[in-house]
């Protein structure tokens, strides 16, 4: 994911976001976005020798976590800027939720995806009442797309993570995850723009549990650790991947998301192809729940013992279970 668009309040304008802002965020987006489950892992809990929770974010509509940070971008804008209308470049998840929480609220939405993005996700952008551009064989080209409908129309973006609201939003997982297990050791969360992590991040810093929050990546859709690791941002070929959600850069113009997942993800892993499809199986198979693959990441890092060693209960957040059905039945139909 890459490309920062501006709004007529210049993101370079904002402060980076903090604790009280999740906090803040919580009670803005609690009548349209309720808590996800936690659900206890036995046979996750064998495996990785601890008591392991998965944060079931794939269940809440529309499909993914995107829905909050969407939430409080949106319930933040101005009646102005919700008259003008919004606009937002996306893999699939973040425009689902942008378009869901713009048709509740009633502001028009332009969503503008790549040619790769899956039909599942295209027809409940559609399905919310928003317009859908597909163009652009990338997510980076379809975020040129979205900044020329920007310009043109007069719209307000709505980023997909490099934005103080969003990231907020995002956090409010960390929030439900405290209440559901305080003393949480390890909290596993997938890394992409880096929005969720970074979120995520500020509420476990704020509380007094001793967490390491571990970011997990797909092999082929690791920008995010590939620019903390350079210190900057860095691009990383495109490649396809299970883990689609996952793809893009992070934007060389990259201001909040970078410094935040830097600082406060203890450890960077990645999980191959086949360790994704395998997570997504075990989802489907053990815990009867469709997953997929960007949402899976995190289980994947757990059954191929790739998460570090805590002192206590570890929480996968499961972040999207859109999969188109075709996918997801040939990752069933191949051999575990």
């Amino acid at each position: 994911m890459s490309g920062v668009v501006r709004t007529g309040g210049r993101l370079s304008d904002r402060a980076a976001p903090t604790v009280a802002d999740v906090v803040a965020a919580r009670e803005r987006i609690a009548s349209l976005v309720r808590p996800s489950p936690a659900l206890y892992s036995a046979p996750l809990t064998e495996l990785v020798g601890a008591p392991t929770w998965l944060k079931l974010e794939n269940l809440r509509p529309p499909g993914s976590f995107k829905v909050r940070g969407a939430a409080n971008k949106l319930l933040s804008l101005s009646e102005d800027e919700r008259r003008r209308g919004v606009v937002a470049s996306s893999a699939g998840n973040h425009g689902a939720a942008v378009a869901y929480v713009a048709g509740i609220l009633g502001i028009p939405a332009t969503i503008c995806v790549p040619e790769t993005t899956g039909s599942v996700k295209l027809d409940t952008i559609r399905a919310a009442g928003a317009e859908a551009i597909v163009r652009g064989a990338t997510f980076d080209e379809a975020v040129a797309v979205a900044e020329q409908v920007r310009r043109e129309r007069g719209l307000v973006p709505v980023h997909p993570f490099d934005d103080p609201d969003v990231i907020a939003g995002q956090g409010t997982i960390g929030l439900e995850i405290l209440d559901a297990v305080p003393d949480c050791a390890v909290v596993a969360v997938a890394v992409s723009g880096g929005g969720l992590a970074g979120g995520v991040g500020l509420a476990l810093e704020a509380s007094q549990a001793a967490t390491r929050l571990i970011g997990v990546s797909a092999e082929r859709a690791a920008a995010m650790a590939a620019s903390v690791r350079a210190g900057h941002p860095v691009d990383v070929p495109d490649e396809r991947t299970l883990a689609e959600v996952l793809s893009g850069g992070i934007g060389a113009d990259n201001r909040f998301t970078l410094p935040l997942v830097t600082r406060l993800v203890a450890e960077h892993v990645s999980v191959t192809e086949e360790e994704i499809a395998a997570a997504m199986r075990f989802a489907f198979v053990r815990h009867h729940v469709v997953v997929e693959g960007g949402g899976s990441v995190t289980i994947a890092a757990a059954l191929a013992s790739k998460l570090p060693e805590g002192d206590g209960p570890v929480v996968l957040v499961v972040s999207g279970g859109n999969v188109d059905p075709r996918q997801l039945w040939e990752v069933l139909d191949r051999t575990a």
